[in-house]
């Protein structure tokens, strides 16, 4: 719905006013932050239109209004005038503080980045560990009871226990190794899967069933290890009235921290798009409260999109200055971890 630009103007004021200070606007204070030689009663009228459309609510307790989800959809897309200004000084911050000896330990100080310069809550979705063996072998510990030794191509060793239906012998899995080694090392756990249907039929079916476990047990086993998510700056959020003004919101913003799936979900829909994705809640059902934003930008390596970092904060927040926070950490991050 287009809006005049009368309309914009008091919108994006009334938006403004709000972050700054918490309080309902009035009509008395847009016709002084706006700028527009309108009447008292012509504000009114354009306010009450807004209200129509959903853009702006008046709460019970104030004759002054504040902005809906809806509107702040609108003023984060169209009416948002981004900071710049201190973008030079951001960007060396950032180099040196992401210049670290481990992809993980780079990882966790753009999350706590994310947290300090925002205030508010830094999460970041890792990238997926790509579950590749070099090579697998079997060991009988005893009846029905088998140790499954992973090595990754880069040395690293996992143990699985397996639990079978059958009794294996020694000789039984020195075969059943040798045959996955052989077809199927250097490759994922997950294309071992898709092409054990058709080429283990010439093998008899205990066997068949012994090759499932492992693929199964040692995806698991390569992918368990490797936090999915980093958080940092959760208790940040407890003093943000919006967020934990009563028990109830306190629940769901712990419930949401403990619980993760959700914001995976969310942090997983961003790395399909470009650039920095805001989510308000109240208008997006990933978002589990309607006082809270989440400010998303996927990052990569060597060109290769491989997670989502943003800011967890109220809807209440100064989106002009946590954008940039979020776009140019993201860019830095994935400079990091591509030279790293």
């Amino acid at each position: 719905m287009q809006l005049d630009p009368r309309a914009q103007t008091l919108l994006k004021a009334l938006v403004e006013r709000y972050i700054a200070d918490g309080q309902p606007v009035g009509s008395r204070a847009l016709s002084k932050i706006s700028g527009l030689d309108l009447s008292p009663a012509t504000i009114r009228n354009i306010m009450s239109d807004l209200e129509e459309m959903g853009f702006v609510a008046s709460p019970h307790t104030s004759a002054g209004r504040v902005p809906t989800p809806r509107g702040y959809r609108l003023f984060v897309d169209t009416l948002l005038t981004v900071q710049h200004k201190d973008e030079a000084a951001l960007e060396i911050h950032l180099q040196r503080a992401l210049h670290s000896s481990t992809p993980q330990k780079t990882i966790n100080n753009a999350a706590h980045l994310l947290s300090s310069l925002s205030q508010f809550a830094g999460v970041i979705l890792t990238p997926r560990r790509e579950s590749v063996f070099q090579q697998i072998d079997f060991l009988r510990l005893s009846e029905k009871r088998i140790l499954l030794v992973i090595v990754s191509p880069s040395g690293d060793v996992q143990n699985r226990l397996l639990l079978t239906e059958a009794d294996y012998t020694p000789s039984q899995l020195i075969q059943a190794a040798n045959y996955i080694n052989q077809h199927y090392g250097g490759l994922s756990f997950d294309d071992v899967r898709a092409r054990l249907q058709g080429e283990l039929r010439q093998l008899r079916d205990d066997m068949t069933r012994l090759m499932q476990a492992a693929v199964e047990a040692g995806s698991d086993a390569m992918t368990d290890d490797s936090d999915d998510m980093v958080i940092s700056g959760e208790r940040n959020l407890l003093s943000v009235t919006d967020l934990a003004s009563n028990m109830t919101s306190l629940r769901k913003l712990f419930d949401m921290f403990e619980q993760k799936s959700g914001l995976m979900q969310l942090l997983d829909l961003s790395s399909k798009a470009t650039g920095v994705q805001i989510f308000i809640g109240g208008e997006s059902s990933l978002v589990p409260m309607e006082q809270m934003s989440v400010v998303t930008a996927p990052y990569e390596v060597n060109g290769k999109i491989v997670g989502t970092l943003g800011v967890i904060g109220p809807t209440r927040m100064a989106y002009e200055r946590v954008i940039p926070i979020v776009d140019l950490t993201a860019k830095f991050l994935s400079n990091a971890l591509s030279q790293g």
